[in-house]
């Protein structure tokens, strides 16, 4: 029972991570003007706020930051978006730069139950506020799970892989935050939005 438990979950989490992405994609592919209509001036308002495509519409920025891990395992973080919504999504890539295939270490779940319960994933992260003397710990949905990527089992050589973490938004005065993970180095980020 346990195993058919097991397998329901995973398939459940991934199809939440389809409709996100699905969502993610259907949002990114709306608002083209090409019948020569004028546009609709919230849309205008909304574009011209100097806001950048993200990392995932295929610019190739600099990495905000990078948190080195064990194995050979390199996290580069793209962005850390804050959303009107009241939260801060950051975005990066796992990258395996070791020589072979690394397992992704357990720990970088966390050591919450409620997390651990769902797969391994990046549920142990936080965003650390130094100036405020606040810690922030990844979101949850109302099952539990935690709304980062999950299903990370192992990367191979030269392997790159897309993740996202989502965590509370600290006060809009605050844009820098340290970003943590179990087994990887620390990293400052610059939260934009």
């Amino acid at each position: 029972m346990n195993i058919r438990f097991t397998a329901r979950a995973r398939r459940g989490m991934a199809a939440l991570a389809a409709v996100g992405c699905l969502a993610i994609g259907a949002v990114g592919c709306g608002g083209g003007n090409d019948d020569g209509k004028k546009p609709n001036p919230s849309t205008s308002a909304a574009r011209s706020n100097g806001s950048k495509p993200s990392a995932q519409e295929g610019t190739s920025a600099a990495p905000l930051a990078e948190l080195r891990g064990p194995d050979g395992l390199l996290l580069q973080i793209t962005s850390a978006q804050r959303d009107s919504g009241g939260f801060v999504t950051v975005n990066g890539t796992l990258k395996n730069d070791g020589a072979k295939s690394a397992v992704i270490p357990s720990q970088m779940s966390g050591d919450e139950t409620e997390i651990i319960k769902h797969g391994q994933s990046l549920g142990g992260a936080t965003l650390v506020d130094s100036g405020g003397k606040k810690r922030y710990y990844v979101l949850r949905d109302t099952e539990g799970r935690p709304l980062t990527t999950i299903g990370l089992t192992t990367i191979e050589s030269g392997q790159t892989l897309p993740v996202f973490m989502q965590f509370p938004s600290p006060p809009t005065n605050v844009t820098d935050v340290t970003l943590q993970l179990p087994t990887f180095s620390s990293g400052t980020v610059k939260i934009s939005g």
